[in-house]
């Protein structure tokens, strides 16, 4: 137990990710609005795996879902790689993954990438269309690290970790190490 507000001291955001919606190729529907209307058809009948109720991955789902009107069932795994192994197999149709395994998978031929769930296009996967640009307007999903120091911490403390943070995100090899 404890209280992120009182126990935690918020020191920078260092990296944000976006995930990619993927599917297995046997889904006809190559974009994000096809998709949608091929759902559409069949509620409550297209399944989604997930890495785990409540992940990230199965919010940015969700969210996704709820944006659209679409009712899918929702298939949760211990963590991502069977889920990912299971999509590529064929068991279940789409998912919400992150860029590395999605991409990768996308470049094996393995799974198709409707959309990033970022705002803005992917610098990793720049033709891979955004869910927003392709119909649900506004859509916006993905993950972010950051660093935290103990509720407490002395605000120049705190100061000179950000700053240091800040520093090293500046730094060339940092940011390639990154991407």
């Amino acid at each position: 137990p404890y209280d992120v507000l009182k126990d935690f001291a918020p020191v920078s955001q260092f990296v944000i990710l976006p995930n990619v919606l993927v599917g297995h190729p046997s889904l006809k529907s190559k974009t994000v609005k096809e998709l949608i209307a091929f759902a559409k058809t069949r509620p409550g009948q297209l399944e989604f795996a997930s890495a785990g109720t409540g992940s990230n991955l199965h919010l940015c789902m969700e969210l996704f879902l709820s944006m659209t009107g679409l009712k899918m069932v929702h298939v949760p795994y211990k963590g991502s790689g069977q889920a990912i192994a299971d999509l590529a197999a064929g068991y279940v149709p789409l998912m919400i993954t992150n860029m590395i395994t999605g991409t990768q998978q996308v470049g094996a031929g393995r799974l198709h990438a409707y959309g990033v769930t970022s705002a803005q296009r992917s610098k990793a996967a720049p033709n891979i269309p955004t869910i927003a640009e392709q119909g649900v307007t506004g859509y916006d999903a993905v993950q972010w690290y950051g660093l935290m120091a103990p509720g407490g911490t002395p605000r120049d403390i705190v100061a000179r970790l950000h700053k240091g943070v800040v520093s090293a995100l500046q730094d060339a090899r940092v940011r390639e190490l990154f991407a």
